[in-house]
């Protein structure tokens, strides 16, 4: 094969993955040498697809930083996916949390998920850090004050659930984008239209930014209820049916799991939909699937095109 054909092909090649979906995937820090050993080869395993990035998240009270830090600069050091780690307003004053963003920086580390954050163990309700960031647009305020941070931000289609009302969180959208953030993801649905509907609201409400639906493969249904409800998302109850008697037959499990999240993606794709984040709980199976099911697949090699 000649430089120019191979030039052609790698042309084309790059056309194809233009016109497909764009996914970014998240990460936990693991709390074990098991665990660990499942994220790296799920992060392995979902490299090939070449996510816009990946992120790895804070423990709910900021208590994993540390393991967030290393995991974050190890993926951004050791291959070649952009690393996105989460940062979060709880248990640390301002200057603290803005020297962890220096250090991002000089890490080559240019993509942030900023956030609120949850209450500590043991607490309900939200208190601000004496002296430091309130809330997550004043994360972002900081963040564009270091350095010029592409940001995410979480967004919520059935609304948090701390929240006053849903103008109230739309609004509270809105003024993290304008602060500096360059997207918002959003937490974990099953309802289509609610998404649909959400994403009309934001464009109503002069949001152009993109709204970045949030997918969570179903890994053991239990587990996504408790979840649902400390976020404050829906269960339907069709999706509850769909998982009864199965709590001891994982493969079968699997199989629905897979084909539930197909279909939600499948449908947000005919609305226009082009982004995905995948909550992938450091599993890389079900995640992988339903990247396939939406055209996302490894590019050709060059030795694959010789």
């Amino acid at each position: 094969m000649s430089v120019e054909q191979l030039k052609d092909r790698i042309g084309n090649g790059l056309a194809k993955l233009q016109g497909r979906p764009t996914v970014s995937f998240e990460f936990f820090p693991p709390k074990d040498e098991q665990m660990e050993k499942t994220l790296w080869d799920s992060i392995q395993r979902l490299s090939p697809l070449q996510p816009r990035f990946v992120s790895v998240t804070y423990g709910a009270d900021g208590s994993t930083r540390s393991r967030t830090h290393n995991i974050v600069t190890r993926i951004q050091e050791t291959t070649s996916l952009t690393a996105a780690p989460h940062l979060t307003c709880v248990g640390a004053p301002r200057e603290e949390i803005l020297d962890i963003a220096r250090n991002y920086w000089a890490h080559g580390i240019r993509h942030i998920v900023a956030l609120r954050g949850d209450p500590p163990q043991g607490t309900t309700k939200y208190v601000a850090h004496p002296g430091g960031f309130a809330y997550a647009v004043d994360l972002v305020r900081g963040l564009k004050s270091v350095a010029d941070f592409e940001i995410s931000v979480a967004a919520y289609p059935e609304v948090h659930p701390e929240a006053l009302g849903g103008q109230f969180d739309l609004d509270n959208l809105k003024a993290k984008l304008d602060a500096g953030a360059d997207r918002a993801i959003t937490q974990f649905f099953f309802d289509t239209g609610c998404f649909l509907r959400f994403r009309d609201q934001c464009a109503a409400a002069g949001i152009k930014a993109s709204i970045v639906p949030g997918i969570l493969p179903i890994t053991r249904f239990p587990q996504l209820q408790r979840m649902a409800r400390t976020c404050g998302a829906s269960v339907p109850d069709w999706l509850a049916d769909r998982f009864d008697g199965l709590d001891e037959d994982p493969d079968t499990r699997r199989l629905i799991a897979a084909a539930v999240a197909i279909e939600q993606v499948q449908a947000l794709e005919r609305e226009g939909v082009s982004e995905f984040h995948f909550y992938t709980l450091n599993r890389s199976e079900l995640t992988y699937a339903i990247c396939h099911a939406l055209g996302v697949r490894p590019a050709p090699s060059l030795a694959a095109a010789g």
